[in-house]
């Protein structure tokens, strides 16, 4: 089955993430079939996403782990609020 998680990267105590599809029987640091965004948590959360390219994985029967789940959320109630304080 292909997960949709985190894969990390940055420096020791300075992480950045990539949002990718992997196979959920790969480690963490394996082989990724599609990089689909980025996450980085020490620079106010900043969460980049290819929406096209998450809605297709999950039509395919992609699951997103818990963390990335939520953290699709978080950007999608950050993007519903922004035109109304803009």
């Amino acid at each position: 089955m292909v997960k949709i998680r985190l894969f990390r990267t940055g420096a020791i105590k300075r992480p950045t993430y990539r949002i990718v599809a992997m196979d959920e029987r790969n480690r963490r640091q394996s082989r990724v079939l599609e990089q689909l965004g980025t996450y980085d948590p020490r620079s106010g959360a900043v969460i980049q996403v290819d929406e096209a390219a998450v809605q297709k994985w999950i039509g395919q029967g992609a699951q997103p782990s818990d963390t990335v789940r939520s953290l699709l959320k978080r950007r999608k109630k950050a993007l519903a609020a922004a035109p109304a304080s803009a």
